[in-house]
C-alpha cells in the first residue's frame, strides 16, 4: 500500500481521485489548500503527491518548490496549461510527472503507478562506477571524483541509466521510453535533464567528459579519455 498525498482544490475531482485511489489500495490523504496539504505532507511522509497548480491560497508551482526543498518524494502536477515552456517550468521545479487537464482519475492513477515502478522497481544493483564517477542505486546517491553529486529524482535516474549502458550509445527515444513515462514527455524534456546532468557533472556539450553526444545517434556516457 502507497501512501498518496492528493491536493487539489475541486471537491468533485479532489473526491473521484481519492475514491478510485483507495479502491486500487492505496491510502489516500485529502486536502483542498495549499497551507493543508503542506502541513499534511509534513505530518503524514506520503510516498507520492498529486498536485493541483490552481490553488486558492497559493500557486501550486510554490508549493511543488517547497516540497522539493525538504523531500525527494515524486510529485505528479495536475495542470491546466499545456505550452512546452510550463511543462519545462515544471520539471526544472522539481515535478516527477504531470497530468493536463481535464484529466480522469484513471490516468492519475496510472501516472501514480509509473512514478512509483521508477522510483521502486527492478531488481537491485550492486553499486556503479565509470572513471571517478560511482553510483549506488540502493542509497540513491553517487559521487564524482568522491565529492557527492546533489541530484534530483530524474538527475539520478538518468544517471544510472547512463551508466549502467557504460560505453554504449542510447537513442533520445529509448532514453524517453525507459527513465520516463513515454505519454507524458518530450525529446525536448531529455534534452533539458541532459543539460541539467552535464552541469552537475561539471561538463558542456562542447567540452565533454563523461556525457557524449553522437551526432544523430544519440548519447553515450564513457569515462575521461586519460590525459596524454
Amino acid at each position: 500500500m502507497s501512501q498518496v498525498l492528493v491536493i487539489e482544490d475541486d471537491v468533485d475531482v479532489r473526491q473521484a481521485i481519492g475514491r478510485l485511489l483507495s479502491a486500487t489500495g492505496h491510502d489516500v490523504r485529502l486536502c483542498g489548500t495549499a497551507l493543508d496539504g503542506l502541513r499534511e505532507a509534513a505530518a503524514w511522509p506520503p510516498d507520492v503527491v498529486v498536485l493541483d497548480l490552481g490553488l486558492p491560497d497559493l500557486d501550486g508551482a510554490a508549493v511543488l518548490r517547497r516540497i522539493r526543498a525538504t523531500s525527494q518524494v515524486p510529485i505528479v502536477v495536475a495542470t491546466a496549461r499545456e505550452q512546452e515552456s510550463e511543462m519545462i517550468r515544471l520539471l526544472r521545479a522539481g515535478a516527477d510527472d504531470y497530468v493536463v487537464k481535464p484529466y480522469s482519475a484513471e490516468q492519475i492513477e496510472a501516472r501514480i503507478a509509473a512514478v512509483l515502478r521508477r522510483g521502486h522497481g527492478g531488481p537491485a544493483v550492486a553499486g556503479l562506477t565509470v572513471g571517478g564517477l560511482s553510483l549506488d542505486p540502493q542509497a540513491r546517491t553517487a559521487t564524482l571524483d568522491g565529492v557527492p553529486l546533489q541530484l534530483s529524482r530524474l538527475e539520478f535516474d538518468l544517471l544510472a541509466y547512463l551508466m549502467r549502458r557504460a560505453g554504449t550509445v542510447v537513442t533520445r527515444r529509448q532514453l524517453l521510453t525507459d527513465v520516463w513515462p513515454a505519454e507524458s514527455r518530450s525529446l525536448e524534456t531529455v534534452d533539458v535533464h541532459v543539460t541539467w546532468l552535464r552541469r552537475k557533472l561539471g561538463e558542456r556539450a562542447a567540452q565533454p567528459r563523461y556525457v557524449h553526444t553522437v551526432r544523430g545517434v544519440g548519447i553515450r556516457l564513457s569515462p575521461p579519455e586519460p590525459a596524454r
